[in-house]
């Protein structure tokens, strides 16, 4: 037993050193090089670094606490690192050195904040590292140019399986975490078939039937099968048409940067070694392999020590990205309604948000008043409020700046804020109430809206104890809830209706605004008790099937009392919709994700904000060099 498991240990060390052609890595790595130049610039945010990186107030999110933001002069260096060391991985000159600009600056910005966090920032990651790993630089590179030992040399087939699992392990993963009720029952992904892309589709199917059958069905049998289809030969070019096209209709329809494009750029990974070189000669057979053409060769029978350990290593990287996007039951503190960060789960789209309050309310422990915050407040995106580890986060990066403000404003009284104003002393708590809806369920409770996150008892391995649950019980209210929106939405082209649960013993404190109109509240599960006056005393109890009208312009208090969580809705028509011209109503009623030349608006937007990083990084070597003052933008609320 042991020598045969010795034989597949030694077989498995020669196919991984086969020597394989190096142009076919060369192209993923000029094309990925080129992306990530572009990506630096939008989505890592280059153009506006003085913003997000810049107010040293600024609430940050890192995965550890020892991670911590550096100076707006030097974080605008590390990104002009990055953007070159993307720059020499795409020329492959000085191509080891390039990679290490890159990735360092780009893990160190990655980990330092969580709430930028998404599944392919996470992938690009992870190519960069392995293409620091790789020979890539052996062929169209001017390292190769300049070095003619390694020009056109072959490399070990490793290079090449470290990136075909990572490219597996994203469809295959992906399509595995579809394998959800939310997925298979078509809540996750909503609307979708609106789209100006699904326009051919739409002459022989519903929307709803684009929803279901073509984003739910065809997109979880596309990530499922996907990766076996591409290693497989005989499938890998109708896989190549079929993936390339989900990946062009993903640029079109969704806000997520490179993504597509990178997924595209790695695509040949799956081809032929040498399909450039075929191409260059005419020879148009770039995925198939026969008997006079196969990609990798057997090397020699030497497996040294290196050859080991070098194994050994790619092992556990495969090992941990398999373990990685399942191992929720040990980091349960990252866990809400759903498990884990998004960011290297490869959850992708399984879970749709929809928030619509999130309340931060301070106290003042000395004279019990309560003063409430703009939960915006030294934030640069609202993905925070999702996260117990990150919610936790914000109230001690909220404590610091307010006793900080504090301190100040007892110093300079007229550099206070407004907030602290109010407040006369240190001892303070901080409460949040963040009420979203997952998947189209209802409008609840995320977090314990009486727990003082100051005191919040937080740890990677346990489930936070501020935690609400979501409320599954009520998950078959959804076919009924899509009812109930047809029949309002039938009223007139200005009807909304509002879904709502909440937990026995808490109650929703909540104003409606001037522009509503024929506002009512229905209970549809459940006991409350609704009142809207100061006093108290207008109070009404409601049961299941009663209705009652809501006052615009004044606060109301809805409050559980059964003994099990309430559900209600309110339903309104929206005046200022209403009262639109025709025009306009027109305008907003048409407007569709369509643009006759994306591209080039894209790039417009990309020179621009090329040209606002490369000015902050200028603006940040003068100023350490010669104290120039550095100019730096506010984010507008």
């Amino acid at each position: 037993m042991f020598e045969y498991l010795l034989n597949v240990i030694n077989w498995f060390i020669k196919k991984l050193y086969q020597p394989c052609d190096p142009s076919s890595l060369a192209v993923i790595r000029i094309l990925f090089g080129f992306l990530m130049a572009i990506d630096i610039v939008e989505e890592r945010s280059g153009g506006n670094i003085d913003i997000i990186w810049g107010e040293p107030k600024n609430c940050h999110f890192p995965l550890f606490p020892f991670i911590r933001p550096t100076s707006l002069q030097y974080i605008s260096i590390l990104y002009g690192i990055m953007w070159l060391g993307s720059l020499g991985i795409m020329l492959g000159f000085k191509y080891k050195w390039s990679c290490l600009m890159f990735i360092i600056p780009y893990w160190y910005i990655f980990l330092l904040d969580k709430s930028y966090w998404n599944n392919h920032s996470y992938l690009y990651g992870l190519i960069g590292l392995i293409l620091t790993a790789n020979s890539a630089n052996y062929f169209w590179s001017i390292d190769a140019l300049l070095n003619p030992d390694i020009n056109n040399k072959q490399i070990p087939y490793w290079n090449y399986f470290l990136l075909k699992f990572q490219i597996f392990l994203l469809y295959f993963y992906a399509g595995l975490k579809k394998t959800d009720m939310e997925w298979f029952e078509g809540y996750s992904m909503k609307n979708l078939g609106l789209h100006w892309v699904f326009d051919p589709l739409k002459f022989i199917l519903s929307l709803n039937q684009i929803d279901y059958i073509v984003i739910h069905c065809f997109g979880f049998l596309l990530d499922l099968t996907a990766s076996f289809f591409l290693v497989v030969s005989k499938t890998r070019s109708i896989a190549l048409i079929f993936v390339g096209t989900f990946h062009l209709v993903n640029s079109r329809m969704f806000n997520i940067g490179m993504f597509p494009y990178v997924c595209l750029a790695t695509l040949p990974i799956f081809c032929l070694s040498d399909w450039p070189k075929n191409l260059l000669t005419n020879k148009f057979n770039f995925w198939k392999e026969t008997k006079k053409n196969k990609n990798c060769l057997y090397g020699g029978n030497t497996i040294g020590l290196k050859k080991k350990f070098i194994t050994f290593l790619v092992v556990i990287y495969c090992g941990l990205q398999g373990f990685l996007p399942y191992s929720h039951f040990i980091t349960k503190g990252f866990n809400n309604w759903t498990n884990g960060l998004y960011g290297y789960s490869w959850d992708m789209m399984v879970h749709s948000w929809d928030t619509i309050l999130v309340v931060v309310k301070v106290v003042d422990n000395r004279t019990g008043k309560e003063h409430f915050l703009d939960p915006s407040a030294w934030t640069t995106n609202s993905r925070w409020n999702k996260h117990a580890d990150m919610v936790v986060q914000y109230a001690e990066c909220l404590q610091k700046n307010l006793l900080t403000e504090l301190h100040e404003q007892s110093l300079k009284p007229k550099s206070s804020s407004l907030i602290t104003k109010y407040l006369t002393s240190n001892d303070i708590s901080i409460y949040l109430d963040v009420w979203c809806s997952m998947n189209g369920r209802f409008q609840q409770r995320m977090y314990d809206p009486n727990y003082d996150l100051l005191k919040a008892n937080w740890s990677i391995f346990e489930t936070p104890e501020f935690l609400m649950p979501l409320l599954n019980e009520y998950n078959d209210y959804r076919k009924m809830m899509t009812e109930i929106q047809n029949h309002v939405y039938s009223w007139s082209n200005y009807s909304d209706v509002l879904f709502i649960a909440d937990f026995p013993g808490l109650y929703l404190d909540n104003y409606i605004a001037d522009n509503l109109r024929n506002v009512s509240l229905t209970v549809l599960a459940g006991e409350v008790e609704y009142c809207d006056d100061e006093d108290g005393e207008n109070i009404i109890k409601l049961s299941k099937g009663d209705r009652v009208n809501v006052q615009s312009g004044v606060f109301h208090k809805v409050t559980t009392i059964s003994d099990i969580p309430s559900s209600y809705m309110y339903t309104y028509v929206n005046k200022t919709q209403e009262n639109l011209k025709e025009s306009d109503r027109s305008i907003i009623g048409n407007k569709r994700q369509f643009s006759p030349f994306p591209f080039i608006e894209e790039s417009g937007v990309f020179f621009e904000n090329l040209y606002k990083m490369f000015s902050i990084i200028y603006n940040s070597i003068l100023n350490m060099l010669f104290d120039v003052p550095m100019v730096r933008r506010t984010r507008i609320r």
